[in-house]
């Protein structure tokens, strides 16, 4: 483990202490920063502080700069359907079935995995088990997911999900047949207090805001696009089950009769965002999986 201290400055007085660090280092974003800072890797003359502690002339910042962990995720070969690649993001179409990133009891057969094998200079800021990763998508939710190749484009990213710059649309199948072309769902999200497992409106949840468009009406059900303002945990399978058009297929939040498709009818159709590097604005459009093509035309057959 490397040590580095740091001795405030006038100029540094009143500033956030991850801002004040992350300007020590080229090599060290931000986020990494607020990361060493949550684990204890930092300390203001002596003591452990938190990201929004603010220097005062002459504090001794010291930090411990913890050793690289080694990855233990192995890469897998896959075919994966690439939209877009340089030196800084890549953007993948993900189907539907592939899990994210690996989680303890379950290393194999995701998204990163075949990322690893595909590229070896892949983010390290969300740690060794989501490599890249700055945004996902649920399992059986297909589409586009971007994925950073250095800290710097994964700092820039995040940063622009904060801001609500990316664009995100989605298609949806739901249940019933929506009365209005357009809408907007702003109700906040978190855990299920009757279920720690599922996402529900509650009082004291994180904001969370659904914009969605009716596409076209079929018999008890309707295609739409939502566009994410937020991007919380299962926002749009929950905020349409909230405003009583749950998600065709939905295991979780769905009706118990509904189409057998092995999951929700989501895709992540619209990616758009601001190149790190560039900043030039950049979007890309993934059409709907067959098994989705599919569902559509036998509804509409049967009308």
């Amino acid at each position: 483990m490397d040590k580095r201290e740091h001795t405030i400055t006038e100029e540094q007085v009143n500033e956030r202490i991850d801002k004040i660090i992350s300007t020590i280092d080229k090599d060290w974003s931000r986020t990494q920063v607020q990361q060493w800072i949550k684990e204890g890797h930092v300390t203001v003359n002596g003591n452990i502080v938190k990201t929004k502690y603010k220097g005062v002339l002459n504090d001794l910042v010291a930090i411990d700069i913890p050793d690289p962990t080694e990855l233990d995720v192995v890469a897998e070969e896959m075919n994966l359907d690439i939209y877009y690649e340089d030196a800084d993001v890549i953007v993948v179409n993900k189907p539907k079935g592939m899990v994210v990133h690996p989680a303890p009891g379950h290393v194999s057969g995701t998204l990163v995995n075949g990322l690893m094998a595909h590229c070896k200079d892949l983010s390290g800021i969300n740690g060794v088990m989501r490599p890249g990763i700055v945004h996902r998508i649920d399992k059986d939710t297909s589409g586009l997911l971007m994925v950073a190749k250095n800290d710097a484009a994964h700092e820039s990213l995040v940063n622009q999900l904060v801001a609500k710059t990316v664009t995100r649309k989605y298609k949806a199948l739901v249940h019933g047949s929506i009365p209005h072309d357009y809408g907007t769902i702003d109700a906040p999200l978190g855990r299920d207090p009757k279920d720690r497992q599922s996402m529900t409106v509650v009082d004291n949840g994180k904001h969370a805001v659904t914009h969605f468009h009716v596409l076209e009406r079929m018999t008890d059900f309707s295609f739409v696009e939502c566009q994410l303002e937020t991007g919380r945990t299962h926002q749009i399978r929950v905020h349409m089950k909230y405003i009583g058009f749950p998600l065709a297929g939905d295991p979780k939040y769905g009706p118990r009769k509904t189409v057998d498709i092995g999951g929700q009818a989501l895709h992540a159709g619209i990616l758009g965002f601001n190149h790190p590097r560039t900043g030039e604005y950049i979007e890309f459009e993934a059409p709907l999986p067959t098994y989705f093509e599919e569902l559509l035309n036998n509804l509409r057959n049967n009308r």
